[in-house]
């Protein structure tokens, strides 16, 4: 059977990993994000996924990573290095993106806003936004030519939705899903419209401001867990891929893949 390409993404909540063989993602899994995880514990939670997906890890030939958590980075690192045998190539600045950083300072940029970025230009070769609902919900912006312009951070749907349960003693946990009406007539319903409908706005108005302030038109593709969600109460979003980060790990291992592997030390 063919080699295939294993990404991964770290981030605040969640270890996601897809498997793409060729261009074709074909299985995706994740863990929790847990910070005081060893290599080798790291390991055996990465062989038994493999395992459970029915994949041979002899097949996995070459491996990607970016991460927004520092500490975990050269230890899932090591953690494939002890799997497979070889280190992955992880997303930093020395990479070729294809992307320009325009930013006060490049380093300051998540490495998986740039991965958003670089899988987003590529689609659309034209001025992009990415609103990415992860554990912030952030706003990428891309120019047509191709210059990674910064963006806007928000707290994300989760976190304020634990900051406001924790802080009001009379509310209890909800499921985060749409409310029959915008108007809620219990207090599950007012919450559930609130963040699904504020979001949504929030995603509008902000979308106006932005491409208001850039001076050109822009795509605008959302991505991350509750990306589908949100977007079907927006005006702006024209897209959803809730893969859209894997694809670009993907997109920056075959740019990049001459360099070969960097082994995890």
């Amino acid at each position: 059977m063919p080699p295939v390409l294993l990404v991964v993404d770290i981030g605040n909540t969640n270890v996601v990993f897809g498997i793409y063989d060729d261009r074709q993602l074909v299985r995706t899994f994740r863990f929790s994000t847990v910070r005081g995880r060893t290599a080798d514990e790291h390991g055996v939670l990465l062989h038994q996924m493999l395992t459970l997906h029915g994949l041979d890890t002899k097949r996995v030939e070459s491996a990607i990573l970016a991460s927004v958590v520092p500490p975990l980075t050269d230890v899932m690192a090591l953690a494939i290095q002890h799997v497979f045998g070889h280190g992955p190539l992880i997303v930093s600045p020395g990479l070729d993106t294809g992307i320009t950083v325009v930013y006060d300072n490049p380093k300051d940029v998540g490495a998986d806003r740039i991965v958003n970025a670089v899988a987003a230009y590529d689609r659309v070769h034209a001025g992009v936004i990415v609103v990415d609902f992860g554990t912030a919900t952030t706003f990428d912006c891309v120019s047509p030519k191709a210059e990674y312009l910064g963006g806007v951070i928000v707290p994300g749907i989760q976190v304020s939705l634990d900051a406001l349960l924790g802080n009001a003693a009379k509310l209890t946990r909800i499921e985060i899903a749409e409310a029959p009406r915008v108007v809620g007539q219990n207090t599950t319903h007012a919450i559930q419209s609130g963040v699904v409908n504020g979001y949504a706005s929030l995603v509008d108005g902000l979308v106006d401001k932005i491409t208001a302030e850039l001076g050109f038109p822009c795509d605008v593709i959302a991505t991350g867990g509750l990306a589908a969600l949100i977007s079907r109460h927006t005006r702006s979003v024209q897209s959803v891929d809730e893969h859209l980060t894997l694809d670009g790990l993907r997109i920056l291992h075959a740019r990049n893949s001459t360099r070969g592997q960097t082994q995890a030390s």
